[in-house]
């Protein structure tokens, strides 16, 4: 079941609203899958979103490296981000030779949180409830996010 719970517009001049608001809905989740067409703004959504919560680390797209992890203050604890790129996987066997699953099982727990790029390329790794961004390019300027919270139940 695919539930609506977001939708914003935003430009790069009103991204970090739109990160506020984000976080400030979903912060109770812990496995993020952001969608949407090469240049929509995956990565700059992420690296915004890790400026917001005072990320300690260096952003940057994992397309080559696959997974980045980052770490951040939450409620006076380290906390733990894994910025996954799934582009470059083939399959979802690939992915979990690759040990993608093991970090989405962190995120099960609650002990980790998982921003996933085109998790397209490995669908059926995806824990039973996640929240799916889709990023859509309205012009060179304007993006347009939905939101909505997955339970395969």
């Amino acid at each position: 079941m695919k539930q609506n719970i977001l939708e914003l517009t935003y430009t790069l001049e009103t991204i970090d609203i739109a990160v506020k608001r984000f976080w400030e809905t979903l912060n109770n989740h812990t496995v993020f899958a952001f969608s949407g067409e090469m240049g929509a703004g995956k990565t700059t959504f992420i690296h915004r979103l890790c400026d917001f919560l005072a990320v300690e680390d260096t952003v940057s797209s994992p397309t080559f490296a696959l997974v980045n992890e980052y770490h951040f203050l939450e409620v006076n604890r380290d906390s733990i981000i894994y910025h996954m790129d799934w582009y470059r996987l083939k399959s979802e066997e690939e992915a979990m030779g690759a040990g993608m699953e093991d970090y989405l099982v962190q995120a099960g727990k609650k002990q980790v949180r998982c921003f996933i790029e085109w998790p397209e390329k490995a669908m059926g790794i995806m824990p039973l409830a996640y929240v799916f961004i889709q990023i859509e390019a309205i012009d060179m300027y304007q993006r347009n996010m939905r939101v909505y919270l997955v339970n395969k139940d």
